[in-house]
Parts: structure tokens; sequence; C-alpha cells
């Protein structure tokens, strides 16, 4: 993490005001929540839409912060402690990560999309640890805030930082990459999420194109090559382009995929060997694909990459396999959902083996905007009676679900989540399977908890 004197930091942050006997004193990591200071951090304090972080300045130096950025036209700064202005606080985190940034010797690799942005992250980094030091983002670290945070906490010996980015809206991507300058960029895919703030997909591409504006001079620039809203956006682009998915007019694409006991085999061109992937999903192929590119540019060789991927973890709740106390076998994919997602999970469910029963657990799909009941009903219709054997729903849109799902022989809709894991239990037991998908909001994760 970031170790830097006083001195140092009030001229990465452009700042000013710090008195000269604590020009030598060291900061070590940085924190934006008081209530996480340990001795030796910088403390930034962010002014909130509902808390300003200033009022807890004096609380943090109690706990043993070096030194807090104070932003210029607040009063009360504490008296006799380090203390460094800035014109703004927010943006003074942000500029101390880039110049941060810019001292270590490394390689950024940043990654938005609609979907997929954690696996790839989690499979690149594992791919990458093979043959780099790696640092990641952890949990959702993925904002204007996040993000920052993540580069600062990078180890000075690391070679290789991999970033995810997220937004909100038009520009927060943009402001992202220009803080990381990533040397390599990759698009996961186009798909619905933020469609509630941004209002299509073309909008939704155009704010993930973002990611390209601040890629270092040679940087590369990954993406879905079938995905019509970017082909057209990478034509203009001066620079390295490497596309992925699944027809052979892409640089990257699979080649006699198939499904294992716990993951997913396929060939890549180039390649003679099977590539192992131990997480299921043709999705995840996908993601790997976009990771295999990376890695082939930053000059590992296919066997590192197989290396890395034996090894890898993925985060929490995203296509986790786990066994219910009964035997039945979960797919834990609770982290998130959208249209795009749920259809892809949906696919892997029918085209698992061996099973005999399958069923669907699917939760609402939230931030859809006001197309979010034709989203469900889209979604519903596309189970395939003969793929998938029961379908259990949560939330308000659980009826829009199996009204178009009707053609199912077994569906249910539950109001609460307690009663769905009791029905599942009696239901389905060992040799049987069911995958549970729905957004964060709905902690449908409850359901594979209580089995």
């Amino acid at each position: 993490m970031i170790k830097r004197n006083l001195q140092e930091i009030q001229e990465m942050v452009s700042g000013w005001g710090l008195a000269p006997e604590f020009a030598d004193t060291v900061a070590t990591g940085v924190q934006i929540d008081s209530r996480a200071i340990e001795a030796g951090n910088l403390y930034i304090p962010i002014i909130g839409a509902k808390v300003d972080g200033h009022t807890f300045a004096e609380g943090a130096f109690s706990q043993g912060a070096a030194a807090t950025l104070w932003q210029e036209g607040i009063s009360g700064a504490p008296a006799g402690q380090a203390v460094i202005t800035v014109k703004n606080t927010e943006a003074a985190l942000q500029h101390l990560a880039t110049a941060y940034r810019n001292q270590l010797e490394l390689k950024i690799v940043g990654i938005t999309g609609s979907n997929g942005k954690t696996s790839t992250k989690d499979i690149l980094s594992g791919i990458l640890s093979a043959a780099f030091r790696v640092h990641k983002t952890e949990g959702n670290f993925n904002s204007e805030f996040g993000m920052p945070l993540t580069i600062l906490r990078a180890p000075k010996d690391t070679q290789v930082c991999v970033l995810e980015m997220g937004m909100r809206g038009l520009g927060q991507i943009s402001l992202l990459s220009k803080i990381a300058r990533p040397d390599a960029a990759i698009i996961t895919n186009i798909g619905e999420a933020h469609i509630e703030e941004l209002g299509s997909r073309e909008n939704i591409s155009i704010a993930k194109f973002e990611i390209t504006d601040g890629l270092s001079e040679g940087g590369i620039f990954v993406y879905p090559g079938e995905e019509p809203l970017l082909m057209d956006k990478a034509k203009g682009l001066g620079l390295q382009k490497y596309t992925f998915g699944e027809s052979a007019k892409n640089d990257f694409y699979p080649m006699e995929m198939g499904i294992l006991e716990e993951g997913m085999s396929f060939k890549v061109p180039g390649y003679g060997a099977d590539i192992h992937l131990p997480v299921l999903g043709k999705h995840n192929v996908m993601n790997t694909l976009a990771a295999i590119a990376v890695a082939r540019h930053f000059g590992m060789p296919f066997e590192k990459i197989q290396e890395g991927l034996s090894t890898f973890q993925m985060s929490s709740m995203r296509m986790e396999v786990t066994k219910a106390k009964n035997g039945l076998t979960l797919i834990n994919d609770a982290y998130n959902s959208s249209p795009t997602s749920v259809k892809a999970t949906l696919d892997l469910l029918g085209s698992l083996k061996g099973y005999q029963k399958k069923i669907a657990v699917l939760a609402d799909m939230l931030e859809l905007g006001e197309n979010s009941a034709a989203y469900h009903a889209e979604v519903g219709a596309m189970i395939d009676p003969s793929e998938v054997d029961v379908v259990f729903t949560y939330g308000p849109m659980a009826n829009t679900y199996l009204a178009a799902a009707s053609k199912v022989a077994d569906t249910r809709t539950f109001e609460d989540k307690a009663e769905l894991a009791k029905a599942l239990s009696r239901l389905a037991g060992e040799g049987d399977i069911a995958l549970v998908k729905g957004s964060r909001g709905m902690r449908l994760e409850d359901v594979v908890l209580s089995l």
C-alpha cells in the first residue's frame, strides 16, 4: 500500500498548508471511513449527501491517523495536527491514486460491462498470478471512491493491478479510466443492467465504451466482437484491439466446448490442448476468452494460463456449486441478475446432464425501469419445459415470470424465502439440481444458506 511522507503526499494531491514539523511524518495506507482507521493511516474525509467526513477527523486522529486532508472552505480543522488543505477531498483521493499508480512499475487492466465484471476480474487475476504479482479489486470497490482506494492499497512490488469499473450513469467510467490509465481495457458485454438510468442499450454501450478514454499509449482494447453496438465504436480507435466471442470471426473463440462435472473445457486457436475452467457456464468461457486475450498480450504462454486457471477462486455467489443437507446440488448465482445473465444461466441449467429434476429458482431482476414487466416475461417465456422441470419464483414480479413460463409443468410462486426453501427441500434432493438466481436486493442467497 502507499507509504509516503506527508510532504510527498501534499505534492501528490496539489495541497498546501502542512505545518513544517509534520513534513517528514510518514503515512501508510489511506482510509475514507474513520471507523476503519489504523495507526499511521492518512484520513481523507468525503462530503456525502447526508454525512460530512470532516466531522470525524478528530476521531480519526484519536484512533492513530497520521494526517488528514481538509477541503478548502470547511471550518474546524483539527488544531495542532497534520492537516493538508486541498480544493476538493474527493478529487484529491483520485489524484493521489493516479500519482501513486504513476510511481509504480505496473500494468493496469480495467474491466467493465453489464454482466461478468467480477467473474472476469477473478479469472484474469487467477491466470496472471501464475506469472505476475497481482493486486485486484476486492468486494464492490469499483466506484469513484473504491477504485482509487484499490490502487492505493496495491503493494509496491505489484506487477499487474486488475480493476473492476462500475457505474451508475454517463461519465463515470470515463473518470475511472482517466484515474487508472489502464494498459488494457475489457468490456465483457452490453446488457440491460442500468437501463433504468440510461434508457437504452445504445446509451449503456456509450457509457461502457468510456473505459477507452484513459487508455495508456500502446494500450489494448478487448471487447465482444459480435456486439454491433461496440463494433462500430471500436473501428475509430487507433490502438490495438482484440475480439472474443462464439464465432471464428473473433480473435479468441471456443472450439470443442464441453461441460465437465464442475466446470468447462474448450480449445482456442493456436493451442492444441484443452483448457479447463473450474467454473460452469458458457458465459464464463466468454469471460475467460477475454482474460486470455490480455494474458497473451502480456506474454503468457498457454501452459501458464492453464496453470493460473487451475487455482483461481471465483468470488462468492457467482456460479458457486454447493450441496444442500439433503443432497440437492445448488448453483448459487444470487449476487446479481439481469435478463442477459438469467438467460445465460438458464442455458447452462438446460445443458446439464445426469440430473433427475432441474429447478430454476428466480427472484426479481431490479433496476430495469418501465420495461421491467416485459423483461421478466421475456425471460419466463424462454424457459424450455424440456430442459427445466420446475420453476420457483420470489418477489413482486414472480407472477410475471410464471405467466410467461406456463408450459413448464410445475411452477410455484412464494412471498416468503423460508417457505420457498422448505418447499425446495421437500421437492428435490440427491440427484437433482437447482439454479438460484436473483438481483442483489432480493438476497436470494438466504435460500441457499437455509438449505
